[in-house]
C-alpha cells in the first residue's frame, strides 16, 4: 500500500495559470460589438457556461435544440428554437431554414455525420464563423505518444453507422470534425477538448473522485498512479470558445491541459485537501478490477475487442496560445464538491458506473491479502 500525507504537494505548478481565470458570468466586461450568437445545444454541461457568458457579454443569444430538458434554464433571455439535429425527427432543422444569418454559430451538439452535415449545409452561407466542439477521441491514438492538432483521426465509420457508443464515439467525431473542415474552410474554428471537469458536469466522473477522496478512509485508486491525466474546467473552456467566435479566430486547437503534465497520482492527492479526515490510497490492479467488476471513471481499462481508448499526450500549446488558461485544480475540485453537495438526493441517485461502496470494500480487502 501507498499511503499519500495530506500534506504533500499540491497539484500548482501543474495546473499554474498565466492570468487569474474568471467564472462564466463573472468580471467579464463587455463585448465591443454585440453579436448574433447560436448555439446548437445549449442546455447541457458546456451550454449554460457558455450562453451565460455570452449574456453577460451583451451578445444576443439563440440556442436550437429538442426542448425536453431545462425548458426554464435561461428565464426569457435567450431566444429558443425547437427542432432536431435528425431531419428524420420532425420538425428537423425546419426552424434553422431560411434567410436569417449569425454570426456565430457554436455547436456543442455534433455525434453524427450525417446530422453536422445537414446542419452545415444549411447554414454555411449564413453564418460568419462557425466553431465545432470536437473532442481529442478524434485522434488515432493506438500508437499513443504526443498528438497535436496536424496529428492522424481516425478513419470515417461505415455509412450506416450512427449509434454513439464506446466503440464508434471517436471516429464518428473524427467525421464530423472533417466535415466541418471541409465545408467551411477557414470559415471554421475545431475545438478539441480532453475531459472537462467543473461544476455541471453531467458525466459524474472526475465528480466521483472529488466526492469519494472528499469522505476520507482508504480509497480504491487507479492501476498505474504514475499514468497521465488532461483536463480543463468547463469555466475556463466555455468562455474562451465564445472570444474565439468574437476574435472571428479560425484554427484547429486542443483544449487539454494542464499547463505542466500532471499525474493520477499528483491528481489524487491534491484532492486529499477536501477532506477533513486522513486519506490513504490502494492501487487496484486490472485483475481485482475485473473480480470486482468495477470500473473507475476516468480510468483507461482493457478494452473489449474493437473498443477505441484514448492513450498518449495530447498537446495544448496551440490553445494556450489563443488564450486558453487553467485555473488551479484545486479550485476546479472544490467549486464541483461544492456543486454535488447542493444537488437533489434525487440527482445524486442518478451518478452511473460509480463503484459502490461494497465493491470498493471488496476491491479493497483483495488487495489486502497477502
Amino acid at each position: 500500500m501507498v499511503m499519500w500525507s495530506i500534506a504533500t504537494m499540491v497539484l500548482t505548478a501543474a495546473c499554474r495559470t498565466a492570468t487569474a481565470p474568471t467564472d462564466s458570468t463573472l468580471d467579464t466586461g463587455r463585448a465591443s460589438r454585440s453579436l448574433d450568437i447560436l448555439f446548437l445545444g445549449g442546455t447541457g454541461f458546456l451550454g449554460p457556461h457558455q450562453v451565460e457568458y455570452a449574456l453577460a457579454r451583451g451578445h444576443h443569444v439563440t440556442i436550437f435544440n429538442r426542448g425536453q430538458t431545462a425548458k426554464d434554464l435561461y428565464a426569457g433571455r435567450v431566444e429558443v428554437l425547437i427542432g432536431n439535429r435528425d431531419v428524420k425527427i420532425e420538425p428537423g432543422l425546419t426552424a434553422l431554414q431560411g434567410d436569417r444569418r449569425w454570426d456565430v454559430v457554436i455547436d456543442n451538439s455534433g455525434y453524427v455525420p450525417r446530422h453536422v452535415r445537414d446542419s452545415v449545409a444549411l447554414l454555411k452561407d449564413r453564418v460568419g464563423r462557425y466553431v465545432f466542439v470536437s473532442t481529442v477521441a478524434v485522434y488515432d491514438s493506438s500508437a499513443g505518444g504526443v498528438m497535436n492538432e496536424s496529428s492522424a483521426l481516425w478513419p470515417a465509420p461505415s455509412p450506416d453507422t450512427e449509434a454513439v457508443t464506446g466503440a464508434t464515439y471517436g471516429p464518428l467525431k473524427a467525421e464530423c470534425d472533417r466535415i466541418v473542415q471541409a465545408e467551411l474552410g477557414n470559415q471554421a474554428t475545431i475545438v478539441r477538448p480532453t475531459y472537462i471537469f467543473g461544476p455541471g458536469d453531467e458525466t459524474d466522473r472526475f465528480t466521483y473522485w472529488v466526492d469519494r477522496v472528499s469522505s476520507g478512509g482508504e480509497v480504491l485508486g487507479p492501476p498505474d498512479p504514475e499514468a497521465g491525466l488532461q483536463w480543463v474546467d468547463a469555466r475556463d473552456l466555455c468562455p474562451w470558445i465564445v472570444q474565439l467566435g468574437e476574435r472571428d479566430q479560425a484554427g484547429i486547437y486542443n483544449a487539454s491541459g494542464p499547463t505542466v503534465p500532471a499525474t493520477w497520482g499528483q491528481v489524487l492527492q491534491s484532492l486529499t485537501k477536501l477532506s477533513e479526515k486522513p486519506v490513504q490510497f490502494r492501487w487496484a490492479t486490472p485483475a481485482v478490477l475485473k473480480e470486482t467488476g468495477i470500473r473507475q471513471p476516468l480510468v483507461r481499462q482493457a478494452a473489449a475487442p474493437g473498443v477505441v481508448t484514448v492513450s498518449g499526450h495530447f498537446d495544448g500549446h496551440k490553445a494556450e496560445g489563443a488564450g486558453l488558461h487553467y485555473r488551479p485544480l484545486a479550485d476546479t475540485a472544490e467549486a464541483t464538491l461544492a456543486w454535488w453537495r447542493a444537488q437533489t438526493p434525487e440527482r445524486r441517485a442518478k451518478a452511473e458506473n460509480w463503484p459502490t461502496p461494497e465493491q470498493e470494500q471488496k476491491a479493497l480487502a483483495l488487495l489486502r491479502t497477502p
